[in-house]
């Protein structure tokens, strides 16, 4: 697949090419740590109705210089035409059929039928660039007391490179991963993560459907996992309309839902209650903005009482107050002003607005 777009965003890559060493990052070390042998890597493939973009991503797994140990795919009982779209891939894959039963109990049977000492999860709308299982590799090598590893990647909309998955607006965190943790998921979710633990931990939580991966770092981390990352961007994310990310509404009740079940977890200790706190009063709000975008396509009394009760509320920035203000004063004016928007983009991952039809050439992305 030809992305279009700054090469400046892929950077240049120290594994394309083989060439030993790479930029980490990864918190300090408890004590001296000897580097380790190469781990081996299987990676998990959750497939459910992707049979038009399945083959990209396992492509991408053919052209990595250090070969997985195993690639396996787990088709979560889909209704399109799968078998075709795998048929050139039979000889390289372990196929794995089950029941309809959501992407995280896809991924838990791909990790128990897994014999690599990391899995290594890929989805099958993206892709990962030549040399990311090598560079993963190096750095299981150098920090074999780190858990889960992942590395930078590129955003992709509309066929081309948007920016880098980690910048300032959003970073893997080194000093404090339990912190950080509770208030938001540093860790892109394309990680390896130790077999053994994630077995031992349960797998993804299956009840969970918008945010498996954070509630799974959580867990891990709080039980005293670390998480590394490689500098560079070594996959490549695809955004799409029908992809979890774009569904804001429903990502910001499954943030919630998933930080206040960690309030029973058994490793949070006392001192983390008010991190945890904060974190939920701040998604309670991106939750209250999201209901009310929604309510107002259909505008009444309760959507301007709830316009008024959230303009009032304490945390919400400028730009948030003023959209509040307008739907209160002028609730019909700004449900065809959200339409209007609706209709010319999506909002995926990272806060990036994608056009729905882009024309005469226009790279179709925005941050927002």
């Amino acid at each position: 697949m030809q992305i279009a777009g700054p090469r400046a965003l892929l950077g240049r890559s120290r594994h394309g090419g083989g060439a030993a060493g790479a930029p980490f990052l990864a918190p300090a070390p408890d004590g001296p740590v000897s580097p380790g042998a190469a781990p081996a890597f299987s990676v998990i493939v959750a497939a459910y109705n992707v049979a038009d973009v399945i083959g990209e991503a396992l492509d991408s797994l053919r052209r990595q210089s250090v070969a997985p140990l195993e690639v396996i795919v787990c088709d979560d009982g889909s209704t399109d035409d799968l078998d075709q779209a795998l048929e050139p891939y039979r000889d390289d894959i372990v196929l794995l059929r089950k029941e309809n039963g959501g992407e995280a109990s896809a991924k838990n049977a791909a990790a128990r039928a897994a014999r690599g000492d990391f899995v290594l999860i890929l989805d099958a709308d993206d892709l990962y660039l030549p040399g990311r299982i090598a560079a993963l590799s190096e750095l299981a090598c150098a920090r074999p007391d780190l858990d889960i590893l992942t590395s930078d990647a590129v955003l992709v909309a509309n066929n081309r490179a948007v920016k880098r998955l980690y910048d300032r607006s959003w970073t893997f965190e080194v000093e404090d991963q339990r912190r950080a943790v509770l208030q938001r998921n540093f860790i892109f979710g394309h990680a390896a993560v130790s077999r053994e633990l994630l077995l031992a931990s349960g797998g993804f939580d299956e009840s969970i459907l918008w945010t498996t991966d954070w509630d799974l770092w959580l867990r891990l981390i709080l039980g005293g996992a670390l998480a590394g990352c490689v500098r560079e961007p070594l996959a490549l994310y695809r955004l799409r309309e029908t992809s979890l990310t774009a569904r804001r509404r429903d990502l910001a009740l499954g943030r919630l839902a998933t930080l206040e079940k960690a309030r029973s977890n058994p490793h949070l200790r006392e001192a983390e209650m008010p991190v945890l706190e904060a974190s939920l009063r701040a998604y309670r709000r991106i939750s209250a903005l999201e209901d009310l975008r929604s309510s107002v396509t259909a505008p009444g009394a309760r959507t301007r009482r709830d316009a008024l009760r959230l303009l009032a509320a304490p945390g919400y920035p400028l730009r948030v107050r003023v959209e509040a203000a307008v739907i209160a004063a002028a609730p019909a004016i700004a449900a065809r002003l959200l339409r209007r928007r609706g209709e010319r983009f999506w909002v995926g991952a990272g806060g990036i607005r994608v056009k729905r039809a882009p024309r005469d050439g226009a790279d179709g992305v925005a941050i927002s």
